[in-house]
């Protein structure tokens, strides 16, 4: 069974691998030039937790702006890498049943000797261990090209698309999207119809994963400070602001994404008392709810969890819906 469920995905496993090193000879002449480049602007020194002067913060902040105007464009890049572990499930979890349904050889695979349950484990077993193994080459390798950019941004590992790029995370996506291809498989018999549910529901179950669930992983914390002052406190860099804001003194939201600062007895832009265009009261402050940037790799624990656990109850019920296929 192992020897016949290679010889029908070794064509594939081979473009697969193909496709692998293809895509990390264009990326790692990329990755070794933006480490140069950080390098050489002294950006290392930049991003440790230690006090400076005001001229090399200012020369810091020089040196960030330029790297992010010389490598910002890589983010569109990024963007195209994430589909990378759904591409995995269209072409290796959805034809896996959906196929020999549709051509009719699963009546011939399924009387030989195999029973229906020890096809779909082996199966599933091996196909699962192999999207395992890409995902995890996929992970280290990403974790390592996207290291510069995200010290580079405010908003660190934990921003959108980076976090989705790196660490375990990209396991439990590849394992997800090869089981739901599966699943789809077993439902819609043929290959077309599955793989655009796998498609579908893919980007559905990830965009509301990161958008509803992610940031409430751990209760968000909250930071205060004085519309009037000496200046904005920094967070740790890396730290993924939620939201923003100014409030009254009584804790009402007076305008959104957005802060200001004046100094002491200072005036605002336009000359009246600092946020007075804004129908701020006395009292008023900024307000900013964050998650913490060492919070990382909880965060991808707790969403590779989650996507697993999704993929294992998918495979669950294909092994139930392949025993009872006529």
């Amino acid at each position: 069974m192992i020897w016949l469920t290679w010889r029908q995905h070794r064509k594939l496993a081979f473009f697969t691998l193909l496709g692998f090193v293809a895509l990390a000879a264009l990326m790692v002449p990329i990755g070794l030039s933006m480490r140069h480049t950080f390098a050489d602007l002294g950006l290392a020194e930049c991003i440790r937790p230690v006090a400076t002067s005001e001229a090399a913060a200012n020369a810091c902040n020089a040196g960030f702006h330029r790297f992010t105007n010389q490598y910002g464009s890589l983010n569109l890049v990024a963007v195209l890498l994430i589909t990378l572990p759904v591409l995995v499930g269209l072409f290796w979890g959805a034809p896996l049943v959906a196929r020999e349904v549709e051509h009719g050889t699963h009546r011939f695979a399924w009387t030989q000797g195999v029973g229906r349950t020890r096809w779909a484990l082996v199966k599933f077993g091996l196909v699962g261990a192999a999207a395992v193994l890409l995902a995890v080459c996929y992970g280290l390798g990403m974790s390592w090209w996207v290291e510069p950019l995200t010290q580079a941004t405010q908003e660190g590992r934990l921003g959108m698309i980076v976090f989705d790029l790196q660490g375990i995370a990209p396991i439990g996506y590849t394992l997800f999207a090869v089981a739901l291809g599966i699943f789809a498989g077993t439902v819609w018999k043929r290959m077309l119809p599955a793989m655009g549910i796998t498609l579908a529901g893919y980007v559905g179950v990830r965009a509301a994963v990161a958008i509803l669930a992610r940031p409430h992983y751990q209760p968000a914390r909250t930071q205060t400070f004085p519309i009037e002052g000496e200046g904005i406190p920094e967070l740790s860099r890396g730290d993924w602001i939620l939201s923003m804001g100014i409030r009254n003194a009584d804790g009402t939201m007076v305008a959104e994404d957005t802060r200001i600062q004046c100094p002491p007895g200072g005036k605002g832009p336009t000359g009246k008392a600092c946020g007075e265009e804004l129908g701020i009261g006395p009292g008023a402050y900024n307000w900013e709810l964050y998650q913490p940037a060492d919070r990382f790799w909880l965060f991808q624990t707790i969403e590779t969890g989650v996507f697993v656990a999704l993929a294992l109850i998918l495979l669950y019920l294909a092994v139930r819906r392949v025993r009872r296929i006529a």
